[in-house]
Protein backbone atom coordinates (compact mmCIF):
# COMPACT_ATOMS: atom_id res chain seq x y z
CA UNK A 1 0.00 0.00 0.00
CA UNK A 2 3.02 2.24 0.18
CA UNK A 3 2.47 4.21 -3.01
CA UNK A 4 -1.15 5.06 -2.26
CA UNK A 5 -0.39 5.69 1.40
CA UNK A 6 2.18 8.30 0.38
CA UNK A 7 -0.40 10.04 -1.78
CA UNK A 8 -3.45 9.98 0.45
CA UNK A 9 -3.27 7.78 3.56
CA UNK A 10 0.15 8.30 5.15
CA UNK A 11 -0.83 6.91 8.55
CA UNK A 12 -3.70 5.29 10.44
CA UNK A 13 -4.99 8.59 11.85
CA UNK A 14 -5.23 10.05 8.36
CA UNK A 15 -6.88 6.87 7.05
CA UNK A 16 -9.56 7.08 9.71
CA UNK A 17 -10.10 10.76 9.02
CA UNK A 18 -10.46 10.30 5.28
CA UNK A 19 -12.46 7.06 5.56
CA UNK A 20 -14.45 7.31 8.80
CA UNK A 21 -15.88 3.80 8.38
CA UNK A 22 -12.48 2.45 9.44
CA UNK A 23 -13.05 3.80 12.97
CA UNK A 24 -15.94 1.49 13.70
CA UNK A 25 -15.02 -1.78 12.03
CA UNK A 26 -13.60 -3.49 8.98
CA UNK A 27 -15.51 -2.84 5.77
CA UNK A 28 -14.87 -5.43 3.04
CA UNK A 29 -18.01 -5.10 0.92
CA UNK A 30 -17.32 -2.48 -1.73
CA UNK A 31 -18.86 -4.76 -4.36
CA UNK A 32 -22.13 -4.12 -2.49
CA UNK A 33 -22.96 -0.65 -1.19
CA UNK A 34 -19.86 1.23 -0.09
CA UNK A 35 -19.57 3.81 2.69
CA UNK A 36 -18.90 7.37 1.62
CA UNK A 37 -15.40 8.78 2.07
CA UNK A 38 -15.22 12.07 3.89
CA UNK A 39 -14.61 14.06 0.70
CA UNK A 40 -17.94 12.91 -0.79
CA UNK A 41 -19.95 13.28 2.40
CA UNK A 42 -18.67 16.79 3.00
CA UNK A 43 -19.44 17.83 -0.57
CA UNK A 44 -23.02 16.59 -0.22
CA UNK A 45 -23.36 18.37 3.13
CA UNK A 46 -21.97 21.62 1.74
CA UNK A 47 -24.34 21.60 -1.22
CA UNK A 48 -27.32 20.65 0.96
CA UNK A 49 -26.64 23.58 3.26
CA UNK A 50 -26.21 25.90 0.29
CA UNK A 51 -29.58 24.72 -1.02
CA UNK A 52 -31.24 25.85 2.21
CA UNK A 53 -30.66 29.48 1.28
CA UNK A 54 -31.08 29.41 -2.48
CA UNK A 55 -32.80 27.63 -5.32
CA UNK A 56 -31.61 24.01 -5.52
CA UNK A 57 -30.99 24.50 -9.24
CA UNK A 58 -28.95 27.65 -9.76
CA UNK A 59 -26.65 28.53 -12.61
CA UNK A 60 -23.73 27.38 -10.50
CA UNK A 61 -25.48 24.08 -9.84
CA UNK A 62 -25.79 23.42 -13.54
CA UNK A 63 -22.17 24.38 -14.18
CA UNK A 64 -21.05 21.88 -11.53
CA UNK A 65 -23.30 19.19 -12.96
CA UNK A 66 -21.84 19.73 -16.42
CA UNK A 67 -18.33 19.68 -14.95
CA UNK A 68 -19.16 16.24 -13.54
CA UNK A 69 -19.50 14.98 -17.10
CA UNK A 70 -15.90 16.01 -17.70
CA UNK A 71 -14.72 14.05 -14.67
CA UNK A 72 -16.80 10.97 -15.51
CA UNK A 73 -15.54 11.04 -19.09
CA UNK A 74 -11.95 10.84 -17.86
CA UNK A 75 -12.70 7.50 -16.17
CA UNK A 76 -13.32 5.79 -19.51
CA UNK A 77 -11.60 8.05 -22.03
CA UNK A 78 -14.88 9.41 -23.40
CA UNK A 79 -16.07 12.81 -24.51
CA UNK A 80 -18.10 14.74 -21.89
CA UNK A 81 -20.85 15.00 -24.51
CA UNK A 82 -21.17 11.19 -24.41
CA UNK A 83 -21.97 11.08 -20.68
CA UNK A 84 -25.52 11.17 -19.32
CA UNK A 85 -26.07 11.56 -15.58
CA UNK A 86 -29.11 9.41 -14.99
CA UNK A 87 -28.54 7.37 -11.84
CA UNK A 88 -28.97 3.63 -11.21
CA UNK A 89 -27.26 1.05 -13.39
CA UNK A 90 -30.58 -0.68 -14.01
CA UNK A 91 -32.03 2.50 -15.45
CA UNK A 92 -29.21 2.85 -17.95
CA UNK A 93 -29.37 -0.79 -19.01
CA UNK A 94 -33.14 -0.61 -19.44
CA UNK A 95 -32.76 2.54 -21.54
CA UNK A 96 -30.42 0.65 -23.86
CA UNK A 97 -32.79 -2.31 -24.08
CA UNK A 98 -35.82 -0.09 -24.70
CA UNK A 99 -34.13 2.47 -26.93
CA UNK A 100 -32.73 0.22 -29.64
CA UNK A 101 -34.87 -0.73 -32.62
CA UNK A 102 -35.54 -4.47 -32.42
CA UNK A 103 -36.96 -6.76 -35.07
CA UNK A 104 -38.31 -10.29 -34.62
CA UNK A 105 -35.43 -12.72 -34.98
CA UNK A 106 -32.78 -10.33 -33.64
CA UNK A 107 -30.55 -11.91 -31.01
CA UNK A 108 -29.11 -10.58 -27.77
CA UNK A 109 -26.30 -12.43 -25.96
CA UNK A 110 -26.29 -12.17 -22.16
CA UNK A 111 -25.31 -14.15 -19.05
CA UNK A 112 -28.20 -15.64 -17.01
CA UNK A 113 -25.92 -15.86 -13.96
CA UNK A 114 -25.29 -12.15 -13.84
CA UNK A 115 -26.78 -9.68 -11.36
CA UNK A 116 -30.54 -9.39 -12.02
CA UNK A 117 -30.23 -5.78 -13.26
CA UNK A 118 -28.18 -7.08 -16.17
CA UNK A 119 -30.47 -10.05 -16.88
CA UNK A 120 -34.09 -8.90 -16.82
CA UNK A 121 -33.81 -6.05 -19.37
CA UNK A 122 -32.56 -8.55 -21.95
CA UNK A 123 -34.96 -11.35 -21.05
CA UNK A 124 -37.81 -8.88 -21.43
CA UNK A 125 -36.89 -8.42 -25.09
CA UNK A 126 -38.37 -11.86 -25.78
CA UNK A 127 -41.75 -10.10 -25.62
CA UNK A 128 -40.75 -8.29 -28.82
CA UNK A 129 -39.67 -11.39 -30.72
CA UNK A 130 -35.99 -11.09 -29.81
CA UNK A 131 -34.10 -14.33 -29.23
CA UNK A 132 -32.22 -14.26 -25.94
CA UNK A 133 -28.99 -16.28 -26.02
CA UNK A 134 -27.73 -17.15 -22.55
CA UNK A 135 -24.06 -17.96 -22.01
CA UNK A 136 -23.13 -21.03 -19.96
CA UNK A 137 -19.54 -20.80 -18.71
CA UNK A 138 -17.73 -23.69 -17.08
CA UNK A 139 -17.07 -21.58 -13.98
CA UNK A 140 -19.53 -18.99 -12.61
CA UNK A 141 -18.86 -15.65 -14.28
CA UNK A 142 -15.96 -16.94 -16.40
CA UNK A 143 -17.01 -15.35 -19.67
CA UNK A 144 -14.01 -15.82 -21.92
CA UNK A 145 -13.77 -14.13 -25.33
CA UNK A 146 -13.98 -17.58 -26.94
CA UNK A 147 -17.23 -18.40 -25.11
CA UNK A 148 -18.81 -15.05 -25.94
CA UNK A 149 -17.83 -15.01 -29.60
CA UNK A 150 -18.98 -18.59 -30.11
CA UNK A 151 -22.50 -17.42 -29.23
CA UNK A 152 -22.49 -14.61 -31.81
CA UNK A 153 -24.32 -15.25 -35.09
CA UNK A 154 -25.21 -13.06 -38.08
CA UNK A 155 -28.46 -12.27 -36.23
CA UNK A 156 -26.78 -11.01 -33.07
CA UNK A 157 -27.62 -7.34 -32.58
CA UNK A 158 -26.24 -6.79 -29.09
CA UNK A 159 -23.99 -8.45 -26.53
CA UNK A 160 -24.74 -7.29 -22.96
CA UNK A 161 -22.25 -8.30 -20.26
CA UNK A 162 -20.85 -7.11 -16.94
CA UNK A 163 -17.26 -5.89 -16.89
CA UNK A 164 -16.70 -7.91 -13.72
CA UNK A 165 -18.92 -10.63 -12.30
CA UNK A 166 -20.66 -9.52 -9.12
CA UNK A 167 -20.35 -12.90 -7.37
CA UNK A 168 -17.01 -14.36 -8.39
CA UNK A 169 -15.08 -11.24 -9.36
CA UNK A 170 -14.10 -12.67 -12.76
CA UNK A 171 -12.96 -9.67 -14.81
CA UNK A 172 -14.13 -9.59 -18.41
CA UNK A 173 -11.61 -9.06 -21.20
CA UNK A 174 -13.55 -6.05 -22.44
CA UNK A 175 -10.89 -5.05 -24.95
CA UNK A 176 -10.69 -8.44 -26.69
CA UNK A 177 -14.45 -8.96 -26.75
CA UNK A 178 -15.18 -5.39 -27.79
CA UNK A 179 -12.65 -5.44 -30.61
CA UNK A 180 -14.05 -8.69 -32.01
CA UNK A 181 -17.65 -7.50 -31.77
CA UNK A 182 -16.80 -4.26 -33.52
CA UNK A 183 -15.29 -6.23 -36.40
CA UNK A 184 -18.55 -8.19 -36.64
CA UNK A 185 -20.76 -5.11 -36.50
CA UNK A 186 -22.33 -6.18 -33.18
CA UNK A 187 -23.25 -3.66 -30.47
CA UNK A 188 -21.68 -4.08 -27.02
CA UNK A 189 -23.33 -2.92 -23.79
CA UNK A 190 -21.33 -3.08 -20.56
CA UNK A 191 -22.60 -3.09 -16.98
CA UNK A 192 -19.59 -1.32 -15.50
CA UNK A 193 -20.58 -0.95 -11.85
CA UNK A 194 -18.09 -3.55 -10.60
CA UNK A 195 -15.18 -1.92 -12.45
CA UNK A 196 -15.52 1.86 -12.42
CA UNK A 197 -13.24 3.13 -9.67
CA UNK A 198 -11.43 -0.21 -9.40
CA UNK A 199 -9.79 -0.55 -12.79
CA UNK A 200 -9.41 1.17 -16.12
CA UNK A 201 -12.09 0.82 -18.81
CA UNK A 202 -11.62 2.20 -22.31
CA UNK A 203 -14.75 3.35 -24.11
CA UNK A 204 -13.27 2.57 -27.52
CA UNK A 205 -14.19 -1.06 -26.83
CA UNK A 206 -17.93 -0.69 -26.15
CA UNK A 207 -20.96 1.25 -27.37
CA UNK A 208 -22.85 1.66 -24.11
CA UNK A 209 -21.97 1.55 -20.42
CA UNK A 210 -24.09 2.04 -17.32
CA UNK A 211 -22.88 2.27 -13.73
CA UNK A 212 -24.11 3.62 -10.42
CA UNK A 213 -21.50 5.20 -8.14
CA UNK A 214 -22.22 3.40 -4.86
CA UNK A 215 -19.68 0.58 -5.21
CA UNK A 216 -16.04 1.04 -6.24
CA UNK A 217 -16.58 4.68 -7.18
CA UNK A 218 -17.33 5.35 -3.49
CA UNK A 219 -20.21 7.65 -4.41
CA UNK A 220 -23.80 8.09 -3.21
CA UNK A 221 -26.61 5.68 -3.99
CA UNK A 222 -28.67 6.60 -7.03
CA UNK A 223 -26.03 8.73 -8.75
CA UNK A 224 -24.43 7.26 -11.84
CA UNK A 225 -23.61 7.52 -15.50
CA UNK A 226 -24.78 6.24 -18.84
CA UNK A 227 -22.18 6.33 -21.60
CA UNK A 228 -23.41 6.28 -25.18
CA UNK A 229 -20.89 6.42 -28.00
CA UNK A 230 -21.59 9.48 -30.11
CA UNK A 231 -21.91 7.41 -33.27
CA UNK A 232 -24.74 5.46 -31.58
CA UNK A 233 -26.96 8.44 -30.72
CA UNK A 234 -29.12 7.82 -33.78
CA UNK A 235 -29.43 4.10 -33.02
CA UNK A 236 -30.37 4.54 -29.36
CA UNK A 237 -33.57 6.54 -29.18
CA UNK A 238 -34.27 8.04 -25.73
CA UNK A 239 -36.79 5.74 -24.06
CA UNK A 240 -37.94 8.37 -21.55
CA UNK A 241 -39.02 11.85 -22.60
CA UNK A 242 -39.27 15.07 -20.62
CA UNK A 243 -38.49 18.74 -20.48
CA UNK A 244 -34.72 18.35 -20.39
CA UNK A 245 -34.02 15.94 -23.23
CA UNK A 246 -36.57 17.05 -25.82
CA UNK A 247 -35.88 20.40 -27.46
CA UNK A 248 -38.38 22.73 -25.77
CA UNK A 249 -37.47 26.42 -26.20
CA UNK A 250 -38.35 28.34 -23.02
CA UNK A 251 -39.88 25.09 -21.72
CA UNK A 252 -42.70 25.31 -24.22
CA UNK A 253 -43.70 21.92 -25.61
CA UNK A 254 -43.35 21.59 -29.38
CA UNK A 255 -45.38 19.61 -31.88
CA UNK A 256 -42.26 17.81 -33.11
CA UNK A 257 -39.96 15.72 -30.92
CA UNK A 258 -36.30 16.57 -31.44
CA UNK A 259 -33.31 15.71 -29.29
CA UNK A 260 -30.08 17.63 -28.58
CA UNK A 261 -26.89 16.36 -30.22
CA UNK A 262 -25.26 15.18 -26.98
CA UNK A 263 -25.89 12.60 -24.27
CA UNK A 264 -28.22 14.90 -22.36
CA UNK A 265 -30.78 13.53 -24.79
CA UNK A 266 -31.04 10.64 -22.30
CA UNK A 267 -31.69 12.85 -19.26
CA UNK A 268 -35.42 13.45 -19.17
CA UNK A 269 -36.02 15.15 -15.82
CA UNK A 270 -34.60 16.79 -12.71
CA UNK A 271 -31.10 15.81 -11.63
CA UNK A 272 -30.14 14.01 -8.43
CA UNK A 273 -27.89 16.99 -7.81
CA UNK A 274 -26.64 16.10 -4.32
CA UNK A 275 -25.82 12.58 -5.45
CA UNK A 276 -24.03 13.88 -8.54
CA UNK A 277 -21.93 16.30 -6.46
CA UNK A 278 -20.91 13.54 -4.06
CA UNK A 279 -20.11 11.22 -6.96
CA UNK A 280 -17.93 13.86 -8.56
CA UNK A 281 -15.94 14.40 -5.35
CA UNK A 282 -15.23 10.67 -5.10
CA UNK A 283 -14.34 10.36 -8.78
CA UNK A 284 -11.90 13.26 -8.51
CA UNK A 285 -10.24 11.57 -5.54
CA UNK A 286 -9.88 8.29 -7.42
CA UNK A 287 -8.51 9.98 -10.53
CA UNK A 288 -5.99 11.87 -8.42
CA UNK A 289 -4.80 8.57 -6.96
CA UNK A 290 -4.59 7.00 -10.40
CA UNK A 291 -6.74 4.10 -11.58
CA UNK A 292 -3.69 1.97 -12.35
CA UNK A 293 -2.39 2.49 -8.81
CA UNK A 294 -5.78 1.51 -7.41
CA UNK A 295 -6.02 -1.60 -9.56
CA UNK A 296 -2.52 -2.70 -8.57
CA UNK A 297 -3.35 -2.20 -4.90
CA UNK A 298 -6.57 -4.20 -5.22
CA UNK A 299 -4.69 -7.07 -6.83
CA UNK A 300 -2.16 -6.98 -3.97
CA UNK A 301 -4.99 -7.24 -1.46
CA UNK A 302 -6.58 -9.99 -3.55
CA UNK A 303 -3.39 -12.04 -3.50
CA UNK A 304 -2.99 -11.60 0.25
CA UNK A 305 -6.61 -12.48 0.97
CA UNK A 306 -6.59 -15.51 -1.34
CA UNK A 307 -3.48 -16.85 0.37
CA UNK A 308 -4.74 -16.59 3.93
CA UNK A 309 -8.23 -17.88 3.08
CA UNK A 310 -6.65 -20.84 1.30
CA UNK A 311 -4.45 -21.58 4.32
CA UNK A 312 -7.57 -21.46 6.49
CA UNK A 313 -9.14 -24.26 4.47
CA UNK A 314 -11.46 -22.32 2.20
CA UNK A 315 -11.88 -22.79 -1.54
CA UNK A 316 -10.99 -19.53 -3.30
CA UNK A 317 -12.89 -19.21 -6.58
CA UNK A 318 -10.29 -17.01 -8.24
CA UNK A 319 -7.63 -19.71 -7.87
CA UNK A 320 -9.07 -21.13 -11.10
CA UNK A 321 -9.02 -17.77 -12.93
CA UNK A 322 -6.23 -16.56 -15.22
CA UNK A 323 -4.27 -13.70 -13.67
CA UNK A 324 -5.79 -11.15 -16.03
CA UNK A 325 -9.30 -12.05 -14.88
CA UNK A 326 -8.75 -11.37 -11.18
CA UNK A 327 -10.21 -8.27 -9.56
CA UNK A 328 -10.74 -6.71 -6.15
CA UNK A 329 -13.35 -9.36 -5.32
CA UNK A 330 -12.30 -12.50 -3.43
CA UNK A 331 -15.07 -15.11 -3.08
CA UNK A 332 -14.77 -18.22 -0.96
CA UNK A 333 -16.71 -21.25 0.21
CA UNK A 334 -16.09 -24.48 2.07
CA UNK A 335 -17.90 -27.61 0.89
CA UNK A 336 -20.14 -29.03 3.59
CA UNK A 337 -19.95 -25.89 5.71
CA UNK A 338 -22.93 -23.64 6.47
CA UNK A 339 -21.60 -20.15 5.77
CA UNK A 340 -24.47 -18.29 7.43
CA UNK A 341 -23.06 -18.69 10.99
CA UNK A 342 -19.64 -17.56 9.75
CA UNK A 343 -21.23 -14.51 8.15
CA UNK A 344 -23.06 -13.76 11.40
CA UNK A 345 -19.80 -14.11 13.34
CA UNK A 346 -18.19 -11.52 11.10
CA UNK A 347 -21.11 -9.16 11.60
CA UNK A 348 -20.85 -9.59 15.36
CA UNK A 349 -17.23 -8.45 15.14
CA UNK A 350 -18.19 -5.49 12.92
CA UNK A 351 -16.55 -6.99 9.86
CA UNK A 352 -18.69 -6.26 6.82
CA UNK A 353 -18.63 -8.82 4.00
CA UNK A 354 -21.35 -10.24 1.71
CA UNK A 355 -23.21 -13.54 1.75
CA UNK A 356 -24.21 -14.41 -1.82
CA UNK A 357 -25.58 -17.36 -3.80
CA UNK A 358 -24.93 -18.69 -7.28
CA UNK A 359 -27.31 -20.15 -9.86
CA UNK A 360 -26.73 -23.56 -8.27
CA UNK A 361 -27.87 -22.17 -4.87
CA UNK A 362 -24.35 -22.66 -3.51
CA UNK A 363 -23.62 -20.08 -0.80
CA UNK A 364 -20.44 -18.00 -0.89
CA UNK A 365 -18.73 -15.40 1.25
CA UNK A 366 -17.62 -12.46 -0.86
CA UNK A 367 -14.94 -10.02 0.24
CA UNK A 368 -14.26 -6.81 -1.67
CA UNK A 369 -11.70 -4.54 0.00
CA UNK A 370 -10.87 -1.17 -1.52
CA UNK A 371 -7.47 0.48 -1.73
CA UNK A 372 -7.68 1.97 1.77
CA UNK A 373 -8.12 -1.43 3.41
CA UNK A 374 -5.06 -3.11 4.91
CA UNK A 375 -3.53 -6.56 5.10
CA UNK A 376 -3.97 -6.51 8.88
CA UNK A 377 -7.72 -6.08 8.40
CA UNK A 378 -7.78 -9.14 6.17
CA UNK A 379 -5.74 -11.08 8.72
CA UNK A 380 -8.23 -10.11 11.44
CA UNK A 381 -11.06 -11.30 9.20
CA UNK A 382 -9.54 -14.75 8.80
CA UNK A 383 -8.91 -14.92 12.54
CA UNK A 384 -12.58 -14.16 13.13
CA UNK A 385 -13.62 -16.94 10.75
CA UNK A 386 -11.30 -19.41 12.49
CA UNK A 387 -12.73 -18.46 15.86
CA UNK A 388 -16.37 -18.74 14.81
Amino acid sequence: MAEIQQQLVPDEAARQTLFPVTKSGIFLAHAGVAPLPRVAAEKVQFEAHRAMSDNQETGETMREINATRDVAAQLIGAKPSEIALIGPTALGLNMVAAGLSWAPGDEVVYYPGDYPSNVYPWLNLANYGVKTVGLQPELPGALTPELVLAAVTPKTKLVALASCHFLTGYRLDVAAIGTALKERGVLFCVDGIQSLGATRLDCQHFDFLAADSHKWLLGPLGAGILYVKESRFAALRPALLGSLNVVSPNFVAQTKIEFPDHARRYECGAYNALGIFGMRASMEMLLALGLDNIQNRLLQLHAHAAGIFREAGFTVLSDRFPEGAKSGIVTIHKPGTDLAPLFAALQKRKITASLRWGLDQQAYLRFSPHFYNTESELDATVAALKGA
